[in-house]
Protein backbone atom coordinates (compact mmCIF):
# COMPACT_ATOMS: atom_id res chain seq x y z
CA UNK A 1 0.00 0.00 0.00
CA UNK A 2 0.94 3.66 -0.86
CA UNK A 3 1.67 5.94 1.76
CA UNK A 4 1.11 9.77 0.99
CA UNK A 5 4.41 12.08 1.73
CA UNK A 6 4.36 15.85 1.28
CA UNK A 7 7.45 17.69 0.39
CA UNK A 8 8.11 21.40 0.66
CA UNK A 9 10.58 23.82 -1.10
CA UNK A 10 10.70 27.53 -1.45
CA UNK A 11 11.21 29.04 -3.99
CA UNK A 12 10.27 32.77 -3.42
CA UNK A 13 9.05 33.70 -7.14
CA UNK A 14 5.60 34.26 -8.04
CA UNK A 15 3.22 32.21 -8.33
CA UNK A 16 2.27 34.03 -12.07
CA UNK A 17 5.93 32.84 -12.60
CA UNK A 18 5.33 29.29 -11.15
CA UNK A 19 1.97 28.35 -11.96
CA UNK A 20 2.57 27.95 -15.82
CA UNK A 21 5.63 25.95 -15.43
CA UNK A 22 3.84 23.63 -12.80
CA UNK A 23 0.61 23.19 -15.40
CA UNK A 24 1.31 23.54 -19.02
CA UNK A 25 2.98 21.76 -21.19
CA UNK A 26 5.73 23.76 -21.96
CA UNK A 27 6.82 24.81 -18.16
CA UNK A 28 6.35 20.56 -17.17
CA UNK A 29 9.15 20.20 -20.50
CA UNK A 30 11.58 22.23 -18.87
CA UNK A 31 11.73 20.57 -15.52
CA UNK A 32 9.18 17.46 -14.98
CA UNK A 33 9.23 15.45 -18.12
CA UNK A 34 11.47 15.39 -21.28
CA UNK A 35 8.32 16.57 -23.20
CA UNK A 36 4.71 16.65 -22.08
CA UNK A 37 1.66 16.75 -24.57
CA UNK A 38 -2.19 17.59 -23.63
CA UNK A 39 -5.14 16.29 -25.30
CA UNK A 40 -7.87 17.90 -22.79
CA UNK A 41 -7.65 17.17 -19.25
CA UNK A 42 -5.14 14.19 -20.24
CA UNK A 43 -1.41 15.30 -20.03
CA UNK A 44 1.13 12.35 -22.00
CA UNK A 45 4.46 12.64 -19.93
CA UNK A 46 7.65 11.20 -21.30
CA UNK A 47 10.96 10.33 -20.44
CA UNK A 48 13.29 9.14 -22.74
CA UNK A 49 11.23 6.38 -24.14
CA UNK A 50 8.83 5.62 -21.81
CA UNK A 51 5.51 7.43 -21.42
CA UNK A 52 2.84 7.84 -18.68
CA UNK A 53 -0.30 9.28 -18.63
CA UNK A 54 -2.65 11.79 -16.33
CA UNK A 55 -5.97 13.49 -15.94
CA UNK A 56 -6.08 16.85 -14.39
CA UNK A 57 -8.41 16.37 -11.44
CA UNK A 58 -8.40 19.58 -9.62
CA UNK A 59 -6.79 23.22 -10.85
CA UNK A 60 -7.04 26.91 -9.21
CA UNK A 61 -4.92 29.04 -10.85
CA UNK A 62 -1.94 30.19 -9.45
CA UNK A 63 -2.62 27.86 -6.23
CA UNK A 64 -2.95 24.42 -7.48
CA UNK A 65 -3.12 21.25 -9.73
CA UNK A 66 -3.71 17.65 -8.76
CA UNK A 67 -2.93 14.91 -11.47
CA UNK A 68 -4.53 11.26 -11.01
CA UNK A 69 -2.32 8.48 -13.24
CA UNK A 70 -4.32 6.61 -15.63
CA UNK A 71 -2.13 4.14 -17.10
CA UNK A 72 -1.11 2.92 -13.10
CA UNK A 73 -2.09 -0.99 -13.33
CA UNK A 74 -2.63 -0.18 -9.79
CA UNK A 75 -6.10 -0.72 -8.33
CA UNK A 76 -5.90 2.07 -5.60
CA UNK A 77 -6.55 5.46 -6.62
CA UNK A 78 -3.11 7.50 -6.20
CA UNK A 79 -2.53 11.61 -7.03
CA UNK A 80 0.63 14.19 -7.04
CA UNK A 81 -0.31 17.91 -6.63
CA UNK A 82 1.70 20.58 -7.40
CA UNK A 83 0.52 23.50 -4.47
CA UNK A 84 1.75 27.10 -4.50
CA UNK A 85 1.56 28.64 -0.70
CA UNK A 86 2.48 31.96 0.60
CA UNK A 87 3.14 32.63 4.53
CA UNK A 88 1.47 35.16 5.49
CA UNK A 89 3.65 36.59 7.88
CA UNK A 90 7.38 36.07 5.59
CA UNK A 91 5.40 36.77 2.52
CA UNK A 92 7.88 33.35 0.91
CA UNK A 93 6.35 31.07 -1.66
CA UNK A 94 6.58 27.56 -1.19
CA UNK A 95 6.04 24.52 -3.69
CA UNK A 96 4.37 21.78 -1.84
CA UNK A 97 4.14 18.45 -3.79
CA UNK A 98 2.06 15.97 -2.47
CA UNK A 99 2.71 12.22 -4.09
CA UNK A 100 1.94 8.54 -3.27
CA UNK A 101 5.09 6.43 -2.63
CA UNK A 102 5.71 2.37 -1.63
CA UNK A 103 8.23 2.27 1.65
CA UNK A 104 10.93 1.12 -0.10
CA UNK A 105 10.77 4.14 -2.81
CA UNK A 106 10.02 6.40 -0.38
CA UNK A 107 14.13 7.84 -0.48
CA UNK A 108 14.35 7.67 -3.93
CA UNK A 109 11.29 9.24 -4.89
CA UNK A 110 12.30 12.27 -1.98
CA UNK A 111 15.81 12.52 -4.04
CA UNK A 112 14.30 12.39 -7.16
CA UNK A 113 12.03 15.35 -6.82
CA UNK A 114 14.60 17.19 -4.77
CA UNK A 115 16.69 16.61 -8.06
CA UNK A 116 13.63 17.76 -10.41
CA UNK A 117 12.82 20.53 -8.10
CA UNK A 118 16.54 21.60 -8.59
CA UNK A 119 15.82 21.92 -11.95
CA UNK A 120 12.62 23.91 -11.71
CA UNK A 121 14.87 26.45 -9.50
CA UNK A 122 17.20 26.68 -11.93
CA UNK A 123 14.41 27.10 -14.81
CA UNK A 124 12.72 29.92 -12.91
CA UNK A 125 16.34 31.67 -12.19
CA UNK A 126 16.84 30.44 -8.57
Amino acid sequence: MKKKITLEYTLNSSPKVIFPRLSTPGGLSEWFADNVNINGNYYSFFWGKSEQRAEIIQKKENRYIRFRWVDSEETEVHWFEFRINIDELTGDTALIITDFVDDEEKESTIELWNSQIAKLKHVIGL
